[in-house]
């Protein structure tokens, strides 16, 4: 038996600046789910590689223009779906994700009007074992040699810790 299976290529842009990470909150179409903070992103669109989605998404997004660096990685989340009176026949989801490291080149921090995310900011990586976010943000913490996004928080509170130690008199 073939497994059936719908994939959906995308590609999200992590930027950080002064210790912050820029995250956008999605907000799913299924309004019984609650909002998740990701990074900004989404899916490819018909002809598109996957740099200019990220280029793409980015601005809608938050306002910026960026600059891919270089790729982070690829991931591929599986996620299992249940039938719905909507979609009876809805198969299990695979969000194949490339991850760029980017930087801004201009424009200012605004918001997603009727998109998939509502909210952009810039969290504070001390701060994200706080917020509630999508598998993306573990995955893109592991890419970048976490364990997971709670343990990046943890390492870099750690830094900060050390920094402001050897700051004093």
């Amino acid at each position: 038996m073939a497994l059936a299976m719908e994939t959906r290529p995308a590609a999200y842009a992590v930027i950080i600046e002064q210790g912050k990470l820029l995250m956008t909150r999605w907000v799913p179409e299924d309004r019984a789910l609650s909002p998740l903070w990701s990074l900004p992103g989404g899916g490819m669109e018909p002809g598109e590689q996957a740099d200019e989605t990220a280029l793409r998404e980015t601005l809608e997004e938050t306002g910026y223009s960026v600059a891919i660096e270089d790729i982070l990685g690829v991931h591929a989340g599986h996620f299992p779906v249940r039938s719905t009176q909507k979609d009876p026949q809805a198969l299990p989801f695979c969000a194949l994700r490339v991850v760029f490291r980017a930087h801004i080149v201009t424009g200012e921090l605004r918001h997603e009007i009727n998109g998939s995310s509502d909210t952009a900011r810039w969290v504070p990586i001390a701060e994200l074992d706080t917020i509630r976010y999508g598998t993306l943000i573990d995955e893109v913490a592991s890419m970048m040699g976490y364990s997971n996004a709670a343990s990046w928080a943890r390492e870099y509170r750690e830094f900060l810790a050390d920094e402001n130690a050897r700051k004093l008199p």
